[in-house]
Order: structure tokens, then C-alpha cells, then sequence
């Protein structure tokens, strides 16, 4: 019994030591408490461990009647001294084994909730890398988008400039074609007079034309 004791005792304290240190085992060990707590493996456990505790209140409740044993005297003899000793090294031995059992399943849930939290920080720190580069990526977009916005608005400028200009021609071009055509409106104007002056420098001819040739037959006759 004590030599099964003492085994589980130095397996739990292996275990123990090789959770607590980074090492190639390290793995393996959490792999294999990893399988022990699936399927079947937490009713064996708590089977065994029922057991354990069981036999550790057992233990407590002889020492308990030793104790009281001793308190009469001449009732303890050394039979009963040394079962009194081989039930106390039980009991101790039982809830070390327990204690260090406790120990160890704390180490491997706190040993798995941690590695839970990097993969969750490193998932993190993903998503805000991701994050940033979309950031520094619509940045340079609208960096360049700004860029092509300051170049359209100068080219609106300039074809406003241009537009301005082609205006100034056209308002030139306007007012010189209203001169022109005052121009030939008094050319007509002076054309029509002429007109009248050669038709009534025309008649004035045929008159005086008729009238030498009035005179001309009066003196023949």
C-alpha cells in the first residue's frame, strides 16, 4: 500500500514539475490530461478519487479512536502504536495524493485557459493588423483621390479661363458684325439714294432730249 502510495505520489509531483516548466514533454503531458478528461476519464477519476477520499475519512476516524484510546492508560500497546503510525502515514500520504491531484488539474485548466488567451491576443492582434493595413490602404485611396480632385479642379479652371476667353472673341465678333451691318445698311441707304438721282437725272435728259427735239421740227417745218 505504501509503496502504491508513494508511486502515485512521485508521478503527481513528475507531472507537476514537467506542467510547470517549458519543456518537449510538456506537450505530451498536456495532450495525454487532455484525453483523460474526455470519453470515460472523468468518471474513472472521480472514481478514484471518491475512493482515496473514502479511505482517507477512514483513516482519520481510527486515528481519532487511537487518540481517545490513548487517553486511558494502559489501553495502547505497541501492536497499536505502530498501526496508529502506519494509519497516520496513510492518511498523510492519501491527502498529499490529493492535494497534488488538485494541483495538477488546476495546472492543466489554467495551462489551457492560457494558451485560449494568446491564441484570442494573437487573433486579436490579426484582426488589428488587418485593421491597419485596410486603414493605410483607404488612405493612400483617398490620398489619390484628393489628388485627382485638386487636378479636375484645376482643369475646370482652366476650361473656364478658355471659356472666358471664347466668350470675349464671340462678343467681339458680335459687336464688329452689328458695325459691318450698319455699315451696309448706310451703304444700302446710299445706294438707293443714287438710285433716285440717276433715274431723275435720267428723266431730266429724256425731257431736255424731247424738248431739242421739239425745236428741231418746228424750225424744219
Amino acid at each position: 500500500m505504501l509503496h502504491l502510495l508513494f508511486s502515485i505520489i512521485f508521478v503527481e509531483m513528475a507531472v507537476i514539475l514537467l506542467l510547470l516548466f517549458r519543456t518537449p514533454l510538456r506537450k505530451l503531458v498536456i495532450m495525454g490530461l487532455d484525453r483523460m478528461k474526455r470519453g470515460r476519464g472523468p468518471v474513472v477519476i472521480t472514481t478514484v478519487g471518491g475512493t482515496i477520499l473514502v479511505l482517507l475519512v477512514t483513516s482519520i476516524s481510527s486515528i481519532l479512536t487511537f487518540q481517545q484510546r490513548e487517553i486511558e492508560p494502559g489501553t495502547i500497546n505497541p501492536t497499536d502504536q505502530v498501526l496508529f503510525t502506519r494509519s497516520l502515514l496513510d492518511t498523510s500520504l492519501m491527502g498529499f495524493i490529493l492535494f497534488l491531484g488538485l494541483m495538477m488539474d488546476r495546472l492543466h485548466h489554467y495551462i489551457r485557459e492560457l494558451r485560449l488567451l494568446r491564441k484570442t491576443m494573437e487573433a486579436v492582434k490579426k484582426q488589428s493588423r488587418s485593421f491597419d493595413d485596410a486603414k493605410n490602404g483607404s488612405s493612400e485611396d483617398l490620398k489619390a483621390m484628393e489628388e485627382e480632385v485638386a487636378s479636375l479642379k484645376s482643369r475646370i479652371k482652366t476650361l473656364e479661363s478658355e471659356c472666358a476667353a471664347k466668350t470675349d472673341e464671340v462678343k467681339s465678333a458680335e459687336s464688329k458684325s452689328e458695325a459691318l451691318k450698319k455699315q451696309s445698311e448706310g451703304l444700302l441707304l446710299e445706294y438707293d439714294r443714287l438710285l433716285e438721282d440717276n433715274q431723275s437725272l435720267r428723266s431730266q435728259l429724256q425731257e431736255i432730249g424731247q424738248g431739242l427735239a421739239n425745236s428741231d421740227g418746228k424750225k424744219t417745218m
